[in-house]
């Protein structure tokens, strides 16, 4: 098996660890998928550095939420030159039920950097990238149409 697909398999259960974690509201799981110097971009100008200060926002945000259901859908990685660090893009989708039992679903990736840590993969920076975030009738507004991605200046739009 070449370092690469190694990699990528490695990568592909932190991953899984990682929306595993979500849906058992597994904090220390959760907690032990980052590196202590990572970054978690949530978009909007919400970026939490530091795995003691991500912790706390995620404990913090699944407090509000009843139950999430976080399902990985495909994804890719891309290994450094090194053998210590990859890059890889990953898409969830994510059913939430909120306190006061108002749902919603989130359909999105995730751009992701990533170091080997003591022999394991860790997430060195995570950068949400939502394509919808709303009711699960899909009512709501879509982030990656032509005209919004354009706006964001995502490469390699033609249609």
């Amino acid at each position: 098996m070449s370092a690469a697909t190694e990699a990528h398999i490695e990568i592909q259960q932190l991953v899984h660890r990682y929306a595993d974690a979500v849906i058992h509201r597994n904090g220390a799981q959760w907690t032990s998928t980052w590196a202590p110097e990572a970054e978690w971009d949530l978009g909007g100008g919400r970026l939490v550095e530091g795995v003691e200060a991500i912790s706390a926002l995620w404990h913090k945000a699944m407090g509000g939420f009843e139950a999430t259901i976080q399902t990985v859908l495909n994804g890719e990685t891309h290994l450094g030159d090194s053998g210590e660090t990859a890059s890889g893009r990953w898409y969830i989708q994510e059913h939430v039920v909120r306190s006061g039992d108002k749902r919603s679903l989130l359909l999105a990736h995730y751009e992701d950097e990533y170091r080997k840590v003591e022999g394991s993969w860790k997430f060195t920076r995570r950068l949400l990238e939502p394509h919808y975030n709303g009711a699960t009738d899909l009512s709501d507004e879509f982030n990656c149409t032509g005209d919004k991605l354009r706006a964001r200046s995502v490469e390699g739009i033609t249609v």
